[in-house]
Formats: C-alpha cells, structure tokens, sequence
C-alpha cells in the first residue's frame, strides 16, 4: 500500500454522472480526484499505471451486504468480504445487521467500522437494525448509530411486521436524513415457503411463496413515506408487481427508492431444477414475466440501483435439502460480470447505464461519498477489462461463501482494478 499519487493513463473514462465517455488520463492525489481527462503529466513521484483498453469508473457501491461478523465468521469475516468486495470492483459496502448480536447500538456500529479499518480493503457502512434484535417489538437507538456512522436502518431478514413500528421509524429516520431499508414480506402469506408460487412448486413439492407476501408491504411502505415523509428504500424487489406499486409512487413524489439484485434480473424459478440450494434465496426467484419487469424498471429508473445482497453460507448448511437450507447466495464477486454476461453484451442496457446503477445511484440514494469522477470527489475508483471472459471458480473467491449458482459458468467482463482513497486495494492476478 502506498500513498503516492495515482496516474491511470489512456483508459476509457467512463462515469454518466459528469457526463464523462471517452479515453483519457486520470490522477488522484491525496485520496481524492486531482485531475480527469485529456493527456495529464501528473507529478514525477506518481505510481503509472496503463489502463489502455479498460475502463475507468466510478468505484462501485453495494447498499446491501452480509458479512456475517459478529456471530459468523466461519462463514465470513467484515474482512474477507471487504476483500471480495474489492474484487468485485465494489469500493463500499452496506453491511447489513442481522449479525448475533444484532447491530442495534453504538459500540456495534463502531465494531464493524473498526473491523474495516484493520481490513485495509474496501470502505464498509454500517447499517443499523430499526428494532432491538430484529424483534420487531422496540425501536433501536438509531440518533446513536447515526452518530457512529451508521447510513441507514434495516430489519432485513426480517419484515417489520408492525406498521406502527414502521410509521415510527420513518418518522425518526427522516429526523437523521438516513433512509429505512425495508425487507418486503407478509409474513403469514411467506410462512413455509421456500420458493417462488407456481406451477413449479407444485411440480416439485415445495411450498411456494405468492408475490403478493412482498407486494403488499411495498404499498403499505410507499404509502407511510407519504404519511410522514421518510425516505423508504425497497430492497431485493422480485416482481412485476412490486414494480408497479414503485412506479406509482414516485409518479405521485412519495420519496421511495428502490434496488433490484443480478440473480433476480437474470434467474427464473426454473432455476431450482432438481432442488438446486443455490437458487434459494428470499425473496424467492420468479417467474420470466418478473425478470422482465424488472429488467424495465431497471433502464427506465422506476428501480433506482442493484444491489447483490451477498449471503455466504457453510458449505455443509447449503447442501441440506431443499426445504432446510438456508436462504441466499454469494454476490459480490459475480455481480459485474453476471449483468455485463446478461445484459450489456446483447445489448439490453449499455455499460454507461449499468455504472449508473452500480455506482452513481447508490451514492445517491444512501448519501455516500464516491460515485463520481469529478474533480475533488473521493478518489474511489473501478478499472474493468469489458472483453474478458472467465470462468467462476469457487476456489478463486475472496469470499469464505461458495454458494454461487454461477460456479462453472463462463462469464463476460472483469474487474483489473479496485482503488479506494487513491490506494489499489485489489489488483487482479497476474497484473503489475
């Protein structure tokens, strides 16, 4: 690590919030942007490094992780997921509070900064539970968490089942200028399920969850953000429907924002095949009509960014049936390269858009630093290769998790740089 001046040079700029498109050079200082485009000298102490042929963006931000510390860290450490994060080209990373205990209080959030810090790898936000323990029954100390450097609230994994609750929340949240995450579920619709309701289910045996368990809680969130004012972001959206109720929202100014993740824009329920585990995730994998809703939303902006809700599990936990394994799959590492693989190559969005999404967006809807290029702007950057293609090997991960429904799959476009402060935090392999 160093903290030299960094010189990329004749790399293709790329960063839609500045409206930057085209080769250039670009030079960070001090850990934030001193220069961007056209031909720069840089000062003679400068680290050079020659990203002809790749490009440079915005750093990426995922506004929904787990990384499983405390409580876990068989499974994942704040550490060895702010390394995959790196090598995904992610910059920063939401962790969510679902840990054992429960991130609900000041010395948890200043835990897991501290963690990062050690890590030494890509910056990690914490995101403060809306209730004691997940419980759902009391508010959290969420004034105290912001104050530690929480930059949201979040039951996920749980739906807060309580509309009072939820009203209460937003209510305070808007207070701090920080939105609530929610995780969408009726919780008496989901019971039991564990993939998505269909012919499928049916087929396999398997109790399906009906799209209306998430439906009806993103009407009923959008609908307390317009009663009290507080921003709500809607997590992990998974159908058509859901993309609907968003729509009408933000056409009526209700401050909702939503994000959408790579399995659920790329997968159907089709992908459970012979009781594969690692198309389990909730909410559930749908049907093709969603993933082209979605996709939709996606490129028209009614849903604002991805996210990869990245879920390590135990090898020996996800290699239960069906029915008792665990929920989720492992994200950070495949994210860019799953939407470049889906939908960049053929043409569905283009490269611009997908930065948009994974960078620019994010910084906003969360109010963090970074997704930007400008002049002045935290010098937190991505360098990709878009030509490359590669094969996903579990052994590869940073990640401890290997629960990838892509092990095998030879995918397109891949992450050579990863600079967080100006620092090269991941480089790839067999690169200087």
């Amino acid at each position: 690590m160093t903290t030299r001046p960094l010189l990329l040079t004749g790399g293709h700029l790329l960063d839609p919030s500045i409206g930057l498109d085209g080769t250039g050079d670009l030079l960070l200082v001090d850990g934030v942007v001193a220069a961007v485009g056209g031909s720069i000298a840089g000062p003679a102490d400068a680290i050079r490094v020659d990203c002809s042929g790749r490009h440079v963006t915005p750093g990426f931000i995922d506004v929904h992780c787990h990384l499983r510390e405390p409580g876990r860290e068989d499974v994942e450490t704040i550490a060895t997921g702010a390394r995959a994060a790196a090598a995904g080209g992610f910059t920063a990373v939401c962790a969510m509070p679902n840990t054992d205990p429960v991130t609900d209080n000041q010395a948890a959030v200043g835990f897991i900064r501290a963690q990062a810090a050690k890590a030494d790898a890509s910056r990690v936000y914490p995101i403060g539970a809306i209730s004691v323990g997940m419980n759902g029954d009391r508010l959290s100390e969420m004034g105290e968490m912001v104050a530690a450097g929480a930059v949201a609230v979040s039951d996920d994994g749980r739906p807060v089942v309580s509309a009072q609750l939820m009203r209460t929340a937003l209510e305070y949240a808007r207070t701090f200028g920080i939105p609530v995450a929610d995780h969408c579920e009726e919780p008496t619709l989901a019971h039991g399920g564990v993939m998505n309701e269909g012919i499928i289910s049916a087929r396999l045996g398997l109790k399906g969850i009906p799209s209306e368990s998430e439906e009806i809680m993103v009407i009923r969130d959008i609908l307390l953000a317009r009663r009290t004012g507080g921003r709500v972001h809607l997590c992990h959206m998974s159908t058509w429907g859901s993309v609907e109720l968003i729509r009408w929202g933000k056409e009526r100014g209700i401050p909702v924002t939503a994000e959408v993740c790579p399995h659920h824009l790329t997968l159907t329920e089709d992908r459970v095949g012979q009781y594969d585990t690692n198309a389990k995730m909730n909410p559930p994998l749908r049907t093709q009509r969603d993933v082209d809703a979605l996709v939709a939303a996606l490129k028209d902006g009614t849903i604002d960014c991805v996210a990869t809700d990245h879920a390590p599990h135990h090898n020996d936990e996800k290699n239960r049936e069906f029915a008792d394994a665990p929920n989720g799959i492992v994200g950070l590492e495949t994210a860019l390269s799953v939407l470049m693989t889906w939908l960049v190559a053929p043409g569905t969005i283009t490269l611009s858009q997908l930065v948009e999404k994974m960078s620019c967006a994010p910084a906003r809807v969360f109010g963090l630093a970074g997704g930007t290029l400008r002049r002045g702007a935290i010098a937190d950057v991505t360098v990709l290769d878009a030509a490359a293609a590669w094969t996903v090997q579990g052994s590869d991960f940073r990640s401890k998790g290997r629960n990838s429904p892509w092990l095998g799959s030879t995918l397109r476009g891949r992450v050579d740089r990863c600079i967080v402060g100006g620092r090269q935090v991941h480089v790839r392999d067999g690169l200087a």
